[in-house]
């Protein structure tokens, strides 16, 4: 190819490769040395026929603007032509004369000089420069085509220059900026997916801790409030197991006292957090209570005589509960309750007479129904009725609906109700609060409304003591607590049968037996009445005991008299029409 190249265009030497145009094909000039030989060509064909003549004997210059005569091809790089020249530029560029042999068609002989003169020549090789640019395959169907010989597709097209034609260099020795730019990148990224991951460990070991303290607590609430499985205590639906005493309970108890008639009535106020129940518990007068002084005494004699903390602590003593205080609620302060909530409404069991009624015969204060609405004054009517003959536990139980009515008719809202209580104007005792006691009764309030609350009464035996009713069903379940009645073996057990004709006389004379600290025994009632009472007693060692019953139930000394007695009892009692209650 070398040897071509020198035949065809003198032997100047080869052409400078002076670069590689947009399509990474090699632009050569002519050396220096040979411009000095300017090639020549005519590029008007104004000498006719004489230049295109000598030009055709030549042999290597054409006219392209001639008119007349053979014309020479233009030089094929790829060997298709059959001259050396060529015109790389058609109708814009002469093609050059290497050997300077041609005439110019002018006839001045005169050639152009020609300083550079730049020429594709593909096939050329040219001495490897000592840098190299980096051409990237250009990919296309012109590889496909390609024959490989005339250096043509088939079609007469050039093909792309394929990669074997350039010359590649290696990447220089050692570290460049880019791989150094990318070790960073790599290093930089190592660190942040280490960073990542550390921060997830991190998280997972937080979850972990959070998770097992809210394990632990829910355990232990379950175990506080009773929930847990596998401890004491049924529930009958879902096999689950709750001990009673284990659920959150807040209790307070409630002296009504009758400033006008005398006597008291007392309830146990029990709101329970666990199971969402409020209840009314109430409790006989004739309860058995252990007094300061270890005798034996009732619940009424109690709260007159201990006052409230001997009473508080008595009760907590027989039923197991921890009582929180003590809610005095004297009739006038009942009154101003239940005016202040807005009247009260109840299903009242009977017809109450008006107090301040001048004359009998006159229009009932409060009437028998459903449904009835009481004002403040009607409602201590009925909470401290009791009719002749009627049992001490029926003006308890109208107390105790009068209580209901109050809670139905109470703010639910804490603040609210502690202002209905300072208004009220009474003095609270301590431990309690004003605030205490508004948020305890509004709390049981919002149970009230709901249907959340109920109102059962202590069963208690005719000597005062729990019955076993009491000691499994209110006692264990409602007040969470175990019954502990006063030892019947330590007061002297006594038998009453009523002879006076009047049914009250029995429950008066089991008052002022159970406050004498003596165990009452309900004997019944005789058919018939007699005359005059008797105190019998069976063992002489009863004597004086017998003496004392009788003294205490107000009946004269000689009806103290050794005989015959049944049942349990140490002494017995025949109430004859001596009797008088109030003596």
């Amino acid at each position: 190819m070398n040897d071509g190249y020198d035949a065809g265009y003198g032997d100047g030497g080869p052409y400078e490769l002076v670069g590689y145009d947009e399509y990474g094909r090699p632009v050569y000039r002519q050396a220096a040395d040979q411009q000095t030989q300017a090639q020549q060509y005519d590029p008007y064909g104004q000498q006719g026929q004489q230049g295109q003549h000598q030009g055709q004997q030549q042999g290597y210059g054409y006219d392209p603007y001639a008119t007349g005569g053979h014309q020479q091809p233009a030089y094929d790089p790829y060997g298709n032509g059959g001259g050396y020249g060529y015109d790389a530029y058609p109708q814009q560029q002469p093609a050059p004369d290497p050997y300077g042999q041609g005439t110019h068609g002018d006839g001045t002989g005169q050639q152009p000089r020609v300083t550079e003169q730049t020429a594709y020549i593909p096939e050329q090789p040219a001495p490897a420069p000592e840098r190299t640019a980096h051409i990237p395959r250009q990919a296309g169907p012109a590889d496909e085509g390609y024959d490989g010989d005339d250096g043509t597709d088939g079609a007469g097209s050039a093909p792309e220059y394929r990669t074997e034609q350039f010359a590649f260099v290696e990447e220089p020795d050692g570290d460049s900026e880019d791989v150094i730019d990318w070790l960073k990148f790599t290093e930089n990224r190592t660190e942040r997916r280490e960073e990542a991951r550390r921060r997830a460990r991190s998280r997972i070991v937080a979850l972990t801790v959070v998770l097992a303290l809210l394990v632990a607590g829910g355990v232990g609430y379950l175990w506080y409030a009773g929930k847990l499985p596998g401890v004491s205590g049924s529930d009958a639906d879902t096999g689950t197991t709750t001990a009673a005493g284990a659920q959150k309970r807040d209790v307070l108890v409630v002296h009504l006292h009758d400033t006008e008639n005398g006597g008291t009535s007392t309830a146990l106020l029990v709101d329970n957090a666990t199971t969402k129940q409020g209840t009314t518990v109430l409790l006989p007068n004739s309860l058995a209570l252990t007094a300061e002084d270890g005798t034996t005494t009732t619940l009424a004699k109690s709260v007159e005589d201990d006052g409230s903390e001997g009473t508080r602590t008595a009760l907590d003593t027989v039923l197991g509960t921890d009582i929180e205080g003590t809610w005095r609620l004297d009739t006038p302060f009942l009154l101003t309750l239940v005016d202040l909530v807005g009247n009260i409404e109840v299903d009242t069991d009977t017809d109450v007479p008006d107090p301040d009624a001048k004359k009998k015969g006159e229009a009932p204060l409060v009437r028998k129904g459903k449904g009835q609405t009481l004002s403040g004054k009607m409602a201590v009517a009925y909470a401290t009725h009791r009719g002749p003959g009627e049992d001490q536990n029926a003006q308890l139980e109208r107390f105790g609906q009068v209580l209901h009515g109050v809670l139905r008719k109470m703010t639910s809202e804490p603040d609210a109700a502690t202002v209905t209580v300072q208004t009220l104007g009474q003095i609270i005792e301590p431990p309690l609060t004003d605030a205490d006691l508004g948020a305890f009764l509004a709390g049981l309030s919002d149970l009230a409304k709901g249907g959340d609350h109920r109102t059962t009464l202590l069963p208690v035996e005719g000597d005062g003591t729990l019955t076993a009713e009491a000691s499994d069903g209110v006692v264990k379940d409602v007040l969470g607590g175990t019954a502990k009645s006063p030892d019947r073996d330590a007061a002297v057990t006594v038998s009453v049968r009523n002879a006076t004709g009047d049914g009250d006389d029995t429950e008066k004379a089991r008052v002022v037996l159970l406050n004498g600290g003596f165990t009452f025994l309900e004997g019944g009632t005789a058919g018939s009445a007699e005359a005059a009472s008797e105190v019998v007693y069976a063992d002489p060692a009863e004597k004086e005991n017998a003496t004392e019953v009788a003294k205490t139930l107000g009946l004269p000394a000689d009806a103290v008299t050794k005989g015959e007695i049944s049942g349990n009892a140490r002494v017995a009692v025949v109430l004859g029409q001596d009797y008088d209650p109030g003596s």
